[in-house]
């Protein structure tokens, strides 16, 4: 494998590790376990037919997980110490044998890419969340399931396809720090409501709110 295919895989992978860890997981193993792709030596295991089912297994769950309002945000929020990680360790996989330093150096990247793709999706989880239709939740999640499996084909037809748009999602998510923020605060909001049995379109309880002076 070549350095922009490997490049690509290593930043592919850990973006869509964030996004679904266990769609990745399965996707890759079952193409290389049927020969349509070829992956490094260090991440052949992921075609263990062990590592499939329970990658298929878990995906399942996810797949029904992420389509309940709340539900998926509590997922999503276990999964912060699940995504962020594995999306490390397959970046630097990903490359090959390497010295510590480099090593290093791309568990760090790895994560990182991991860490926003996760992020930004759980916050647009948390504000989807906030709208009274169930309809939004599962095209989201159709969108990031798609959004896995079309990855994984560019990184091996497509790769610098693939790392291009990679980084123009990191400097989408820069320039959209603001508006995700408010869409995070927006959706504490409603779930703060929700916990509180508190409607959309219900007045909050008296002296929740500060009176005027």
């Amino acid at each position: 494998m070549g350095t922009i295919e490997a490049l690509s895989l290593a930043m592919g992978t850990a973006w869509t590790s964030g996004i679904n860890l266990y769609a990745t997981v399965a996707a890759l193993g079952i193409a290389n376990r049927m020969d349509l792709i070829q992956l490094p030596q260090n991440l052949e295991v992921l075609s263990h037919p062990g590592v499939i089912a329970i990658a298929c297994i878990m995906y399942l769950i996810e797949f029904f997980a992420d389509k309940v309002p709340y539900l998926d945000t509590g997922w999503d929020a276990l999964h912060t110490f699940i995504r962020v990680p594995a999306g490390a360790i397959l970046a630097a996989r990903s490359l090959g044998d390497m010295n510590p330093a480099l090593e290093v150096m791309a568990l760090l990247a790895g994560g990182s890419i991991a860490l926003v793709a996760h992020g930004t999706k759980a916050t647009a989880r948390l504000a989807i969340n906030a709208s009274p239709e169930p309809f939004s939740n599962w095209a989201a999640s159709i969108t990031e399931d798609l959004t896995v499996f079309g990855s994984v084909w560019l990184m091996f037809n497509h790769p610098i396809v693939m790392m291009i748009l990679v980084l123009v999602f990191l400097a989408l998510v820069a320039w959209l720090v603001p508006k995700i923020y408010r869409f995070a605060k927006r959706g504490f909001q409603a779930l703060r409501n929700k916990m509180r049995g508190v409607k959309p379109d219900q007045p909050p309880p008296k002296g929740s709110s500060p009176q005027p002076t």
